[in-house]
């Protein structure tokens, strides 16, 4: 089984040069047909970085140019391109680990039904140097989930993250591709992921497969990037996928508005006001702090969910 990795940009010219160069130092060259970047309407130098990586690459390096139209419509251009009986989708800002590309094609390897796909783990790179609050936001936060899970774990759509994801290309193809009306920031792979469900596909963890990812962020950084990402609810809400994870959405809540816990959180809620301008100023310290308290301060901070889910539904009454 042969791989195509294919890489969305836009205007990340710097990184995409490293990461790059870590695809060119993987282990596994002869398991890596291709690579393909698009360039999402760039205006800085990823033409060029990718002409230079191309001259001293293992494998074929593509370069495909589009109008700006988003990650989706980018992810798509590739798939119609690519050669490969395995799609790798990774993205710009994640640096493979050496092993990352073998990892892939030996779980494609094992699990050989056209509708597995396989994701990978993606954690931040050493040299970003990581605080405990990032730790906390790929693990258990708003990043990733990835501490829930266990190895060879299958996972619902809500966890089909693309940044580090393996699938069978005819699978793929005969099954749907990325739906184009999501051109601003998120959900997209996870609208893939549902409708891909419904026809059988099963996405398996494997944590052996390291993606690293070259950001550092602050809690500002991750609040905004949060907050974009509910402000394109409105586009998620109309698709099947939106109503079944909106579905998700408000049997949790419930549940945790529920029982001693609830009560608790009700209790101390004056007490937890007052505390939260103490907490906030070392939440980008390199003091580790408990996660109930990064989520507690994350979550005091960052506008609910439920208040673009509000606007949306008036949006469209």
């Amino acid at each position: 089984m042969l791989i195509s990795v294919i890489i969305p940009t836009y205007n990340r010219a710097g990184i995409l040069g490293k990461t790059l160069q870590a695809y060119a130092d993987q282990n596994a060259h002869d398991q890596m047909l291709e690579v393909l970047v698009v360039d999402d309407g760039s205006n800085d130098q990823t033409r060029s970085v990718v002409e230079k990586c191309s001259r001293c690459f293992p494998a074929p390096l593509h370069y495909f140019h589009q109008q700006n139209q988003g990650l989706a419509a980018a992810r798509n251009h590739a798939i119609r391109e690519a050669k490969g009986s395995i799609l790798l989708f990774g993205d710009d800002d994640i640096m493979p680990s050496p092993h990352m590309i073998s990892e892939h094609a030996v779980w494609h390897q094992t699990h050989t039904e056209q509708s597995v796909g396989v994701l990978g783990y993606v954690t931040w790179a050493p040299e970003v140097r990581p605080t405990p609050f990032m730790e906390w936001a790929g693990m258990y936060g708003p990043q990733f989930n990835f501490g829930y899970f266990t190895p060879g774990m299958e996972l619902g759509f809500q966890y089909g993250y693309f940044c580090n994801t393996s699938v069978k290309s005819t699978f793929l193809r005969d099954n749907g591709i990325f739906n184009e009306s999501f051109r601003s920031y998120g959900w997209e792979d996870i609208e893939l992921s549902y409708r891909l469900g419904k026809k059988g596909y099963r996405l398996l963890y494997n944590p052996g497969a390291v993606g690293y990812h070259l950001k550092h962020e602050r809690f500002e950084d991750t609040r905004r990037r949060i907050e974009s990402l509910y402000a394109s609810w409105p586009t998620f809400a109309k698709t099947e996928a939106g109503e079944h994870f909106l579905e998700i959405w408000h049997i949790h809540t419930a549940g945790s508005a529920r029982g001693m816990k609830a009560m608790v959180k009700k209790t101390l809620k004056p007490l937890k006001a007052l505390a939260m301008p103490l907490l906030k100023p070392i939440i980008d310290t390199r003091l580790p702090l408990p996660n109930k308290i990064y989520d507690m301060v994350f979550y005091h901070y960052v506008t609910p969910f439920s208040v673009f889910i509000e606007k949306a539904r008036q949006g469209s009454s």
